[in-house]
């Protein structure tokens, strides 16, 4: 999977169209260029575009990544509520199952979060 496709070869989304992009403010992704894209190298698949809420940030907080806090050494402003961010594919899950899923994206989740997350779990928490 490239970094930055061209248009022969573009990164999908869940409806299976072009991946379109989560943020850019803040710059959001593993590879910090806007989209959820995913590689070899993120092994905490961070596809799912994700609009965080107080509830998501205290449930990532308390399960050991706090998102609110600025990091400025990793470049990193800290979330607030309504921001949107690519989020791990498994802790968007166990904050499903924990009742305090954020709001999705669909169009800016990348296709392969259907290996992890079925497609009607993300339909009932979309945008």
């Amino acid at each position: 999977m490239t970094l930055h496709p061209g248009p022969e070869s573009p990164e999908l989304n869940v409806l299976g169209q072009r991946l379109e992009p989560c943020c850019f403010a803040p710059q959001t992704g593993f590879y910090r260029d806007g989209y959820c894209r995913t590689g070899p190298r993120d092994v905490g698949r961070h596809i799912v575009c994700a609009e965080v809420t107080p509830e998501f940030l205290e449930f990532t907080r308390a399960a050991g990544n706090d998102l609110s806090t600025p990091r400025p050494e990793f470049g990193f402003p800290g979330l607030r509520p309504g921001d949107r961010w690519c989020l791990c594919a498994l802790r968007w899950k166990e904050a499903q199952d924990a009742g305090c899923a954020p709001p999705v994206i669909l169009e800016a989740c990348h296709q392969r979060v259907l290996e992890l997350i079925p497609m009607e779990a993300l339909q009932a928490h979309a945008l």
